[in-house]
């Protein structure tokens, strides 16, 4: 199971991190990747100042915003499918 991690610490959750959590999830459902990816919850990534971030397992903490969502999960997560 693939682990991705959307802050919802207060800094993210004013910037929209359910937002990002909805995008996200739907774009799992689209590539039918409910069995292989989860979403979880984290109260803090430590990059407030850079809200909403996310990172893949222990990956790299990146900003997301409703607008980079669909390249993040096309660069990122499905790249971990890919072999």
């Amino acid at each position: 199971m693939l682990n991705i991690y959307v802050c919802v610490g207060s800094a993210c959750h004013s910037k929209g991190s359910y937002n990002i959590i909805n995008q996200l999830q739907q774009l799992i459902a689209e590539k039918n990747l409910e069995e292989k990816v989860v979403i979880k919850a984290a109260l803090c990534l430590g990059n407030c100042t850079n809200a909403v971030s996310a990172r893949v397992e222990d990956g790299e903490i990146v900003t997301l915003s409703s607008e980079t969502v669909r390249s993040f999960f096309e660069k990122v997560v499905m790249k971990k499918f890919i072999i």
